[in-house]
């Protein structure tokens, strides 16, 4: 991974970038898509359409750089709008998908087998989409589930059991792979 220094103070790039200097709108690209890619893989799976995603999130980060207030991190900031672009696409191809409490209890534990179970990122993407959703947001971005009830338009209390599932799952899937490899 290629990390970039930015060349302006960050208040100066967004100043930059506001009046829509091509320089300084490639120097945050380049600074921020390495970590953005990642945000937008954490929800989508395949590498390319996060790719796609995340070029059109930071069409929307320059046409509305203006928005930020600096009230909090430029990165954060722009995290808020790859999840976003992310749910969106989730929306738009229908795999933002929830599963009920009947459902989940019919359901087996999906098969694990895998070179190195430190590849987490495999584990993540095996669960149920609605699950892994929930996870990622509350787990690795730290949403709330209020957040997450109102970014994904579901109640709270699916927000905990999708939440609750998912750890049920994951931790069935590390246990069965330590038992299937004699450990880590």
């Amino acid at each position: 991974m290629k990390l970039y220094t930015l060349k302006f103070s960050e208040n100066q790039l967004i100043e930059q970038v506001v009046n829509q200097d091509r320089l300084a709108q490639k120097q945050l690209f380049e600074h921020y898509s390495p970590t953005m890619l990642s945000t937008c893989r954490q929800y989508i799976k395949d590498f390319h359409d996060a790719e796609d995603v995340m070029l059109h999130a930071f069409m929307k980060v320059f046409n509305h750089i203006n928005q930020f207030k600096s009230e909090g991190s430029l990165e954060g900031w722009i995290r808020r709008i790859m999840i976003r672009e992310c749910i969106s696409f989730l929306r738009q191809r229908k795999e933002l998908v929830f599963l009920d409490d009947v459902t989940q209890s019919q359901l087996s534990v999906i098969s694990t087998r895998q070179e190195s179970i430190n590849d987490y990122q495999v584990l993540i993407d095996k669960l149920p989409k609605g699950c892994k959703y929930v996870f990622v947001l509350s787990v690795i971005e730290g949403y709330k589930h209020q957040e997450i009830a109102e970014l994904l338009n579901i109640s709270v209390g699916t927000s905990k059991s999708q939440l609750a599932y998912a750890k049920k799952i994951l931790k069935q899937q590390i246990e069965s792979n330590r038992y299937n490899d004699g450990g880590f």
